[in-house]
């Protein structure tokens, strides 16, 4: 089958993405350009007998070197050589995208046109004659509904009509004038005279345009005394003739041209009319409601993260519960295999413990591909530009530091659309600040387990100001100190508002979301094998205490006390009946740790503890044996349906709903109280006094056992030695050792605390690990941990872009330990500040 490559080119918001979408699908994928860190988009489709490859070429409005992205997209013209470029330009501005259309035409390379958002442009009143256009520019002209898929069939048809016939458009140029089309001859003849490699590269014309332009990489190339005493000679003749540089010429010229084009081809209804975008507009960008409407949106997309994303998170909580589960059959229960430790502990439970926040991270790219596809992130930069301005930051900054809510390496590399390096550089600097899609699974770990519900969208609301408010603080200091400088005016585009496409805004979501994944099966899988390793070595083979001469000690005092209740159940002051069968029924329980409810000694040892209950029931004072254990079972069956209700429906201690659960709960425990008064007594005795304060005995001495165990490992010793540095902040050597992990990759953080908290654990679970946190900290420790982790320096990947992107080791140090520092300051004096308030710790 032969293959044909297409490159799309054409302005920002001009659909050109829509139409990439709609021709590859999912058969696309995303990578660099050699040398650069523009992201080079590329896919695949086939039409007829032909392959089609499409690459869509970064968003430009022009082909004259001002940015890396027109250096990119001219150069992969001229090099790459594809077979066909489709020019997609807005139908509803028309005269600003020929601006682009014409320099494409210029380099005489094989064009088709297409006019997009055809629909846009009827709807206010545009009427355009494509035939016109195409006669002019001698060129097809396709009309096109990218997000729609209208005319995409007719597009691909012109494309291959012209790739098949090698058909090379008719000459065309555009007239500058009486002045400038006789220096543009010179300058052109001495450039075919010398003969060099730009001349082999370029078409001459097109390159005496660009050089009379003072294009800036080409400047930056090799160019002949005779050429460059050519350009001084034409560029002052023209400056004295019309006192004008001749870029300003070149471009008055161009868009006079486009002019008589749109004077033919272009009719517009006389009827003057607010549009739709219009008077959104007049809401939106209102100077009063306009910054809070794009709060409070941003607000409703936090609330719906965590609305949305909680039911998700539970399947997929339970389904690496079940493979856990499944992994560790493969074993004995009581195996202490390294093996089976590293697959259930280390890549299952630490992979996992990420993987289980994809449905927050799919609803946050959701949402932000929404506001883009739909022309609101453009109004929302220009909210933001008057903000930019006044912290000394170019207009165009806001749009990276926005993209750092998804990821921080793609915000630091779109700073390449910033001319000024004082811009650039302070953007950089604070761009970690806007809190990633990699801190989204700690916020929505730490959250739910320390907040009620009411609470938590603002709590994630409140930790995202606080990064954008730092920023703004960070920005205006950096701007005034080291990056010191004029802003450089910026007037910045607003496309037409769109009803987002499913396909479309999936398919963004999906791009960023697959980054996600390919994170949590590389780097964060290599991490928590390398974490679990650290966490689990060195084995301690003589503990400071004696645990399980505690356990037995526990286990004795709890049997001993049970037969106080003797009296109150109506037996013999010395009767060992209640207590032998409290006494079978732990030693039930402890038999059965020993195996899956599968295996045969499973079910031996349930048969034992029948046996041998069902002995205690035939003997004497049986009968209330019998009352005592099923009284036992209704209160225990009331205590379980409460719990279960209030932990699935989340509900706040003092809600309605609360207080209704709580009635139905004491009514079924006042039935069963009708019915043995002097049993339910003895039971509630039993329950509150004995058999709760053993098992948090119980679980104080194995928590008390698994924190030895890591304080011995390697990853304890660290956290051990960063303790003193940390305390003052409220954490411990635990948090210490999970921020270590933090410093690879952020996801990390949560998965390192899923395996401190699960040594020694077949299965692991985000709820069980917000027990074990709320256990272990307060409310204003866990808004202290979101924050140091807000603030703190960025993964690994951040630190390298930030090298790559200024040339500097020194600038990516100086970021890294410059947020290090401002997370440690500002953490200390939240934390201390709050203790001083009362506020826990």
């Amino acid at each position: 089958m032969a293959k044909v490559t297409i490159a799309l080119a054409g302005n920002p918001n001009a659909g050109k993405s829509c139409i990439f979408n709609y021709i590859t699908g999912a058969r696309q994928h995303v990578g660099n350009y050699p040398g650069v860190t523009v992201e080079k988009k590329e896919g695949l489709c086939t039409c007829g007998e032909l392959q089609i490859q499409v690459v869509d070429l970064p968003g430009t409005y022009s082909l004259t070197a001002y940015s890396i992205d027109e250096v990119v997209a001219r150069n992969y013209i001229l090099e790459e050589k594809p077979d066909v470029i489709v020019n997609v330009a807005d139908a509803s501005n028309l005269e600003r995208n020929l601006y682009l259309t014409t320099q494409l035409r210029e380099l005489g390379v094989p064009m088709v046109l297409a006019l997009n958002m055809s629909d846009v442009a009827r709807n206010q009143g545009i009427e355009i004659d494509c035939q016109a256009i195409s006669k002019v520019l001698g060129i097809p002209v396709v009309p096109t509904i990218g997000h729609k898929g209208e005319g995409i069939r007719e597009l691909l048809d012109e494309v291959v009509t012209l790739a098949s016939n090698g058909h090379h458009p008719a000459s065309f140029r555009v007239e500058y004038g009486r002045d400038l089309e006789p220096e543009l001859a010179a300058i052109q003849q001495v450039i075919e005279k010398q003969g060099n490699s730009l001349a082999n590269k370029y078409p001459p014309r097109w390159l005496a345009v660009k050089l009379l332009e003072k294009d800036e990489d080409l400047r930056k190339q090799k160019i002949s005394p005779e050429i460059l005493r050519a350009l001084t000679k034409s560029a002052k003749k023209l400056k004295e003739l019309s006192g004008s540089p001749p870029e300003i010429m070149i471009a008055e010229a161009r868009y006079g041209y486009i002019a008589g084009i749109c004077q033919e081809a272009v009719r517009s209804s006389v009827e003057t009319r607010r549009q739709m975008s219009d008077r959104l507009d007049a809401v939106l960008l209102n100077r009063g409601l306009g910054l809070p409407i794009f709060l409070g949106l941003m607000y409703l997309v936090f609330q719906m993260v965590f609305t949305l994303g909680e039911p998700p998170m539970g399947w997929i909580e339970s389904a690496f519960e079940w493979v856990g589960g499944i992994v560790s059959g493969w074993w004995p229960k009581t195996s202490e295999s390294a093996l089976k430790s590293l697959l259930v502990d280390g890549i299952i439970g630490g992979v996992g413990a990420v993987i289980v926040f994809l449905p927050n991270i799919l609803l946050l790219f959701l949402a932000i591909a929404i506001l883009e596809d739909s022309g609101y992130m453009a109004r929302a930069a220009f909210l933001m530009d008057r903000i930019m301005h006044k912290i000394g930051l170019h207009g165009k900054s806001f749009i990276p530091m926005l993209l750092g809510f998804g990821c921080t390496v793609p915000a630091i590399m779109a700073t390449r659309t910033l001319d000024n390096r004082a811009d650039r550089l302070t953007t950089i600097m604070v761009a970690p600040l806007m809190s990633c899609g990699a801190r989204l699974p700690i916020y929505a770990l730490i959250i739910p387990a320390f907040f009620p519900v009411g609470l938590q969208g603002w709590m994630l609301w409140l930790i995202y100001l606080i990064g954008i408010a730092l920023a703004v603080v960070s920005a205006r200091i950096l701007r005034s100190t080291l990056f010191r400088g004029e802003t450089v005016p910026f007037v910045m585009e607003l496309p037409p508002y769109h009803l987002p496409t499913l396909k479309s805004v999936i398919i963004h979501m999906w791009e960023r979301g697959s980054l996600y994944l390919k994170k949590a099966g590389t780097i964060i899988l290599a991490l928590s094998v390398l974490l679990w390793a650290l966490t689990s070595y060195p084995k301690k083979e003589k503990y400071d205490q004696d645990y399980q001469a505690m356990t037995m000690q526990t286990e004795e005092n709890f049997l001993a006390k049970i037969r106080d209740l003797n009296s109150d159940l109506g037996l013999a002051v010395n009767s060992p009946l209640l207590t032998e069968a409290i006494g079978a029924e732990l030693a039930k329980q402890a038999e059965q740790e020993n195996y899956y409810e599968h295996e045969v000694g499973y079910a031996q040892a349930q048969e034992r503890y029948d046996h041998r209950l069902q002995e205690l029931k035939e003997g004497q004072g049986g009968p209330l044996l019998t009352t005592f254990l099923e009284m036992r079972e209704k209160v225990d069956q009331a205590h379980q349906e409460f719990d279960q209700t209030v932990a699935e429906a989340g509900l706040e201690q003092g809600s309605p709903e609360y207080e209704a659960t709580e009635k139905q709960r004491d009514a079924k425990l006042a039935e069963a109280e009708k019915v043995n008064p002097q049993v339910y007594a003895a039971v509630a005795k039993f329950r509150e006094d004995l058999e709760i304060p053993y098992k948090e005995r119980l679980t104080k001495i194995k928590q008390a056992q698994e924190a030895e165990d890591l304080s011995y490992s390697v990853a304890g010793r660290i956290g051990h030695t960063l303790e003193p540095l940390l305390t003052p902040l409220g954490f411990d050597w635990k948090i210490g050792t999970a921020l270590i992990g933090a410093f690879a990759a952020k996801e990390v953080f949560v998965a390192q605390l899923g395996i401190v908290y699960s040594v020694g654990k077949a299965e692991e679970g985000s709820e069980a690990l917000r027990d074990r946190l709320q256990e272990n900290y307060s409310p204003l420790q866990a808004f202290s941990i979101m924050l140091f982790c807000l603030i703190s320096a960025p993964c690994i990947a951040t630190i390298a872009v930030t090298r790559r992107e200024t040339g500097s080791t020194g600038w990516a140090l100086f970021q890294l330990g410059g947020l290090t520092l401002l997370a440690y300051l500002v953490t200390l004096f939240v934390y201390q500040g709050g203790r001083l308030l009362g506020l826990g710790g």
